[in-house]
This record gives C-alpha cells, structure tokens and sequence, in this order.
C-alpha cells in the first residue's frame, strides 16, 4: 500500500516537444546461460510486457531493433513527454532479462524541438511571395498561397514536435555538433549566414522524402553533442547516400562535427531474441 504522506512525483514535461532516449545495450551471454529454461521465457516475456507497456503511455512510443555489427547488440528508442516515467522505464528496460544481463553500451537524451531556421509565414510573404514572385498582398493569389504554406508547415512543426515514427526496417543513430572553435566557429556567424546555409542542407534532405524519415531531436545542455539525428529508411543503401550527399553541403564541410554512428534492424522481439541469440 502507498504511504499516503508520500509527496507524488511532479511531472518533468516541457513545454512544447517529447523527450527523446535512445539506449544501446550489449547481451552478456554468460550471464544469460545461468538462468535456467523457465527463467529465460520469463525474462523474455517481462521485456516484451515491457514494451507494450511504454507503447500503451500516452503519446509514449517504442522502437526495438538489433544493431548491425558488435558495437552493441540491441537498441531502443523511445519518445515520451514525461522524463520522470522515460527515467523509469529505462531503469525497468535495462533489468528486464535479469540483472546484469543487458549491458548498458551507450545512451542519448534530447528533446523534440523546432528549427530556428523555419521560415514564418510573414518572412514566407515578404520574401517569396512579394519579393520573389512579385504577388500583391491580400490579392487571392497571394492569399491563396501563404494559406498553403501555412497549412503545410504548421504540419511540419507539430510532426517535428510530435512525431509518430514509421516501423521502416532500417534505422541509424548519430549524434553531431556545430563546430566552435578556430576559423570556422557556427557560432560567430550572422543569423543570416547560419539561416541561408541550413536551407540549402535542407534542400539536399528534401530529395530524400518518401525513402527516409529524419527526426533532428535538440541536446544541448542534455547531452555531450548538440543534436540526435534519427534517419528511418527502407533501404539501407538510402542512409548511406543521404549522409555523403550532405557532407558536401558547407555546413557539414566546414562546421559539421560528428558522433559514433549506430545502424540497426527494426524486427519485432521475437525475431530480435533469435537475432542476438537469446534461446
């Protein structure tokens, strides 16, 4: 029975955007062939429990996949508004196969966040509507447009804020900075600079839609890099040409500044267990 002068734990929610934890994990067989059949199924079935569990959170997502080479033998990614219950369900998801058994490899909080670089709706109007296109304001063409394009991006912003991942098969992990130090400091250029580069690394990403899914999660202050970069795909090969194409953009030439990188197979559980020899 819960200790009714027990102060509940307030809630860690931000104010706009989901946390993000993505979790790598080695299997220590030794420690797995100790326990015995019985004890293996029940492991096994607490971690599938386990799952569907975060999944049944409100707005709580999982994604469970094997990691492609001995960098780490299993990966989760989850999204949750909550840190203290994400915190929670790490804690449970690390002792689900029995103590000892996942070895925590590496881990990354961030957050869902929007871009500083999106172009406003008004900024959407002076330079391209009028002064690219030479519309008149409040002409039905100019209305017209602008009510587009703030329909389309305010669907950007909330999947942005509020993603609702596919199960594509392939996925890679990597976090990456802006580089602060020497002559190319991201930091000691103009807002102008910074913005007129970041749209010519999207363009490059926008090539890509329908064959990969990008999630740009914020970790600065949260974590050792700056951001998470999530990329969802159905072809491996995809996540392999969207990240070389982007290394010629400049802001990745010159102040791009990046982490390990963690590729791996979304499978349901029961084929993960057989994946990574969990009998």
């Amino acid at each position: 029975m819960q200790d009714s002068n027990v102060t509940p734990t307030e809630p860690l929610i931000p104010r706009e955007g989901w946390h993000v934890m993505h979790l790598f994990y080695n299997i220590d067989h030794s420690q797995w062939q100790m326990l015995n059949r019985e004890e293996k199924l029940t492991a096994k079935t607490n971690l599938t429990s386990l799952i569907q569990e975060i999944n049944e959170v409100e707005d709580g997502q999982v994604l469970s996949y094997a990691i492609a080479s001995p960098k780490a033998d299993l990966g989760f990614m989850i999204l949750m508004p909550d840190l203290q219950v994400l915190t929670g369900f790490e804690k449970r998801l690390t002792l689900s196969l029995g103590v000892d058994v996942l070895q925590p490899v590496y881990s990354y909080l961030s957050q869902t966040e929007r871009s500083e670089y999106t172009t406003s709706p008004e900024q959407y109007a002076e330079e391209t509507l009028i002064g690219e296109q030479g519309l008149k304001r409040d002409s039905e063409e100019f209305n017209t447009a602008l009510e587009e394009f703030s329909t389309r991006m305010e669907h950007y912003l909330h999947h942005r804020l509020y993603p609702v991942l596919p199960h594509w098969p392939a996925i890679c992990f990597y976090p990456m900075s802006k580089r602060r130090t020497g002559d190319d400091n991201w930091y000691s250029l103009d807002f102008p600079t910074r913005k007129k580069l970041m749209a010519g690394h999207a363009k490059t990403g926008r090539t890509y839609s329908g064959r990969i899914l990008q999630l740009i999660s914020g970790s600065t202050g949260l974590d050792e890099h700056e951001w998470g970069v999530t990329l969802l795909a159905k072809d491996v090969i995809d996540i392999k040409a969207i990240v070389y194409e982007m290394r010629f953009d400049e802001v990745s030439a010159k102040y791009g500044e990046f982490g390990d990188f963690y590729i791996g197979m979304l499978l349901p559980l029961v084929e993960i267990f057989e994946r990574v020899c969990l009998d």
